[in-house]
């Protein structure tokens, strides 16, 4: 019974290794890494929710940025009309040029900006988001083709990559 006893005790005075250190207790490479790659993911989701929130306050409101005040939404403006009925090219310029200045096309768009930023920022609803969000970037890419400084990449495709891989690592 005493070999017993002492057997348990050494068993109770063993460290327990964590799955994410080693034996000596010092982080495996990985740990650091990972926590650096959410903290790099947070920060893209966040960017990505601010531009998205930013388009709808400055579209709204007429901040003077990409919008003038003249033509702020909640003054009769058309958050869609200047850019697609006069920005819109290539093979899906009539398209373009039909919804521009639409009220259905206007309160999509805003609705669309809105809850994307909101759902970014938040990290909340990843998967719809990126489903939207990414929706919604390879949808302005068709405005303008082919893009102005190279045949086919743009920004808009890389954000919607983005997109996809914020909601593939689970960046909410």
């Amino acid at each position: 019974m005493a070999a017993t006893i002492e057997r348990d005790t050494a068993r109770t005075t063993t460290p327990v290794t964590p799955t994410r250190t080693h034996q000596d207790g010092t982080p495996t490479p990985g740990t650091a890494r990972t926590r650096a790659a959410r903290y790099v993911f947070a920060g893209i989701r966040i960017a990505l929710g601010w531009t998205f929130l930013w388009a709808f306050l400055d579209k709204t409101f007429g901040l003077g940025f990409a919008t003038e005040a003249k033509n702020a939404w909640i003054d009769g403006g058309s958050p869609t009309k200047g850019f697609l009925a006069f920005g819109a090219e290539g093979p899906f310029q009539g398209l373009y040029h039909d919804i521009a200045g639409a009220v259905w096309a206007d309160w999509l768009f805003m609705a669309g900006l809105l809850g994307l930023g909101v759902a970014l920022l938040l990290g909340i609803g990843m998967r719809i988001a990126a489903v939207a969000g990414g929706l919604l970037y390879v949808m302005m890419w068709t405005v303008v083709l082919p893009p102005e400084n190279n045949p086919f990449m743009d920004d808009h495709l890389i954000n919607a990559a983005l997109l996809a891989g914020l909601a593939l690592v689970a960046a909410g």
